[in-house]
């Protein structure tokens, strides 16, 4: 398989609160993460569809980390992929 990625990822498992308005806020945790986005790793018929902006915050940490959205772009049967939404 051709692997076309810019940014490496990962692999690593932290805590991540997920929010939306559809799902409220999910505790869940990474696969890998890179520079451009994350995989969490959840049941997927439970989450919203792909194109979805979410909130995510890294859980766990000694300060509160910033609540970050990012969009859903990636399904699989273990998990989701999310990309960071650019600030702008």
């Amino acid at each position: 398989m051709d692997n076309r990625r810019k940014h490496p990822r990962i692999p690593v498992t932290v805590e991540v609160k997920v929010s939306h308005p559809s799902i409220g806020e999910k505790i869940v945790k990474t696969r890998n993460i890179s520079d451009n986005g994350l995989f969490i790793l959840v049941d997927p018929s439970n989450m919203p569809p792909i194109g979805t902006v979410v909130k995510g915050q890294v859980q766990g940490l000694q300060v509160d980390a910033p609540m970050l959205d990012m969009q859903i772009v990636r399904v699989e049967t273990v998990g989701l992929g999310l990309q960071f939404v650019d600030a702008q």
